[in-house]
């Protein structure tokens, strides 16, 4: 099976490369490669390469910046899924939609159901939700999946991001009263191989690891895991503070609770979720290894 991916130096089409089963044959495009926003673009490369299915990786994620930059996050977020759904349509091919939990506005208490309606806070949450509804206008039988808090060993990341500071400091204060949920690339790039696999799985799925934290509770997951595998200096010691968002000002709001329900991607389409920890722990020992 040949499978076209957008987004080709995203952390999550690098673990999608990395976890590729030996069926399948990847053809993975960068921005130099193919602009999404182009439909003719968009259309020429669908009609060269031939693939069976589309992952759409690629998106506009400067969450702060988007609220200054609206018609770039528009042009990557909405533009582009609806280029590639029209394109997939027209070849009938299959898309996989990567978007994300910005697209609720934070306001439940308890997790989101993938049919919930979307209520965006900024113009990235915007963006996303004007991609999917494109996507879903047009081709109906594609798959959105939704996703939140995406890390890898490798890459731009909260987890890599906070081993940096906290190789570099003593004290760092670190948001504690957002709610969601981390997902590892491992459990992402798992999941969609798995919907390849389902051809029947179509619609708005979820997918994050298990369970829920604050930002704050991720720190402090990270900095004893960290130590643990060997990726802070067992005698380095790092005061973590829990602060109010009201303490931490940004231009974009972010919901305060984002936890996503994976209940149907885990009936229907038959997926485990470790719990998100365990999986921080996986991707820890993999970055430390030589």
């Amino acid at each position: 099976m040949k499978i076209l991916i957008t987004g080709k130096n995203g952390q999550l089409a690098q673990e999608l490369h990395k976890r590729k089963p030996a069926n399948i044959e990847l053809v993975a495009l960068d921005r130099n490669d193919l602009d999404i926003t182009n439909a003719t673009q968009v259309t020429q490369a669908i009609a060269e390469h031939k693939p069976e299915v589309v992952i759409n990786a690629a998106a506009y994620t400067a969450v702060d910046k988007a609220e200054s930059e609206k018609e770039q996050a528009y042009a990557v977020n909405a533009t582009g899924p609806e280029n590639l759904a029209a394109a997939c349509k027209e070849f009938g091919i299959r898309l996989i939609h990567v978007s994300t939990d910005f697209v609720f506005d934070g306001q439940s208490s308890t997790p989101y159901q993938p049919q919930q309606p979307v209520r965006p806070l900024g113009v990235y949450g915007e963006s996303k939700a004007a991609g999917e509804a494109a996507v879903q206008s047009l081709l109906p039988e594609a798959v959105i999946l939704r996703t939140a808090w995406v890390y890898s060993a490798h890459g731009a990341n909260f987890t890599n991001t906070m081993l940096r500071l906290m190789n570099e400091r003593d004290q760092l204060g670190v948001v504690a009263d957002q709610i969601g949920t981390p997902t590892s690339t491992h459990t992402l790039a798992e999941a969609i191989y798995t919907l390849i696999e389902k051809p029947q799985a179509k619609g708005t799925y979820h997918c994050t690891d298990a369970g829920a934290a604050s930002w704050y509770d991720f720190a402090v997951a990270i900095y004893e895991e960290g130590k643990e595998a060997g990726l802070l200096p067992a005698e380095k010691q790092v005061q973590i503070k829990p602060i109010a968002t009201a303490d931490y000002p940004t231009p974009a709001a972010r919901p305060a609770y984002s936890v996503l329900d994976k209940t149907s991607l885990v009936a229907e389409v038959g997926i485990e979720l470790k719990h998100w920890r365990q999986a921080l722990r996986q991707v820890l020992k993999e970055k430390a290894a030589p």
